[in-house]
């Protein structure tokens, strides 16, 4: 893919134009938006159990109504419509197919799915579904979770199940969402869903999150699926001050543990060693690597920020991150959003051109990318937005312009990476809505379209308008 750089004359700026057939588009995930929790026949997920209990979910938030998309997605595909978007990546419900998991299909959940579907491609908008995105079915969890090696199974038959239903008319399939997170956050600091603290337990619940992709990878390829996909939560590791030893072990626990055996078909030496030492290898059997190591189409990343570390002896290792000790995560220093995140663009550039050049074999895809801020509605008047939302006469406004800022520089560290010879070939804004998020509830807004969560009326935030010119011209403006 060629980028192209246009300089405006005589000002010395540039516009940056993305290559033809570049995909825009924006992401959400079953969890944070749908609802309906107990609806139609859903099973309950981890993350029903998790966020009920106390302490786990600030101020008790759950999911259970979350964005009511479930019932007002014909409404969400207008604004979709509205704003131009090419590409929407969701994610389908395990627990709303397979109420435990496994076993007897739930009609009525796949029908939800066909529903979304057909909505989304009668507006020329292409589906690109993500078939985990942390939701395990509960009863699968209480047979072990991620942490049993059976569960790896019950995904590919999850993935079949779900193919049979949409593929006549989906295209791109990815299977896992962030499996770093799954396993680490959910088995290893317990910040997440299920909120278990046993390292060795994240360590096996890695690998059978890796075994469920290539399982699944091979269902979705022998039912006739055109690409095949993963999607990984992505970051450049910088060291401070002299050498570069905790960089690149932090660089093997976050980035090659699941780099290297979906694409390389092994694992890093530094992880083997690590996880050795929590627990054994002996979850890891004979031909698994090779059933993990699966062509896929296209490489999903998930870009917020680098990480910072440095030398730090006697330091503890991170509750996240088995195997760190003596190795300190430093804060940021600069700029950063409402999560306490840097703000880093050039992170995005340093990994995509990275990525191309270990990995040439694999076309990229930012699937996520995007920043909470304090959103505030202002209420103050009807206004129609610019006529391209059904004629829908929006009351109130957002005015995100730190969002902006954010997406403006991210775009162009993209733009940068595909002069630099990255194969990137689409961008999918990290949120469409807010949403819930995880053990922050609904305090972090993440979307491009303000929800109000009392009334769930949606309002397109100046982001969302912004990137929808974005869009239109497939470039930014000089900068």
């Amino acid at each position: 893919m060629t980028a192209t750089t246009i300089t405006s004359r005589g000002s010395g700026s540039s516009a940056s134009v993305f290559p033809d057939g570049f995909v825009w588009g924006a992401a959400t995930a079953a969890y944070q938006i749908e609802g309906a929790a107990a609806e139609d026949g859903r099973g309950p997920s981890i993350w029903d159990t998790f966020s009920k209990v106390p302490g786990n979910v600030a101020d008790g938030h759950t999911g259970d109504v979350a964005c009511d998309h479930y019932h007002r997605y014909a409404e969400d595909v207008r604004l979709m419509a509205g704003l131009g978007l090419a590409a929407y990546r969701f994610s389908v419900a395990w627990p709303r197919i397979l109420p435990t998991g496994a076993g007897r299909v739930n009609a009525a959940g796949l029908d939800f799915y066909d529903r979304l579907v057909d909505e989304l491609l009668g507006h020329g908008i292409t589906p690109y579904p993500t078939l985990y995105h942390w939701d395990l079915p509960q009863a699968l969890e209480d047979a072990g979770g991620w942490a049993a090696r059976d569960t790896a199974h019950r995904f590919a038959d999850f993935a079949a199940v779900v193919h049979d239903r949409l593929g006549d008319r989906v295209g791109t399939w990815t299977t896992l969402n962030e499996p770093w997170v799954a396993a680490f956050l959910g088995y290893c600091s317990g910040v997440h869903a299920p909120g278990r603290r046993d390292p060795a337990a994240a360590f096996r619940a890695a690998h059978h999150l890796l075994l469920g992709h290539g399982l699944a990878a091979w269902a979705l390829r022998a039912a006739g699926a055109a690409e095949v996909a993963l999607t990984l939560n992505l970051a450049p590791v910088i060291q401070s001050g002299d050498g570069h030893e905790e960089a690149a072990r932090v660089d093997a626990l976050m980035n090659r543990q699941f780099l290297d055996p979906a694409l390389r078909g092994r694992y890093p030496e530094e992880v083997l060693e690590i996880a050795a030492r929590h627990g054994g290898l002996g979850h890891i059997r004979d031909g698994d690597l090779a059933v993990i190591h699966q062509p896929i189409d296209l490489l999903g990343i998930n870009y917020y920020n680098p990480s910072f570390v440095s030398a730090a002896p006697g330091e503890p290792a991170n509750p996240a991150f088995p195997g760190t000790e003596g190795i300190r995560f430093d804060p940021p220093t600069g700029p950063t959003t409402a999560m306490d995140w840097p703000i880093e663009p050039s992170g995005l550039e340093t990994l995509l051109v990275r990525l191309s050049r270990d990995y040439p074999e694999v076309g990229l895809l930012v699937t996520e990318n995007g920043a909470a801020f304090d959103d505030h509605l202002v209420d103050d008047a009807d206004r129609d937005a610019d006529g391209d939302f059904d004629g829908d006469v929006v009351k109130g406004t957002v005015h995100d312009d730190d969002r902006i800022g954010y997406l403006d520089g991210h775009l162009r560290a993209a733009h940068a990476a595909i002069s630099a010879g990255a194969d990137l070939r689409g961008y999918l804004v990290w949120s469409l809505l807010d949403n819930f998020e995880w053990a922050y509830g609904y305090h972090k807004r993440f979307g491009i379209v303000y929800i109000d969560f009392e009334t769930q009326r949606r309002v397109p935030k100046d982001s969302a308008l912004w990137y929808r010119d974005v869009i239109e011209r497939n470039g930014l403006r000089s900068a």
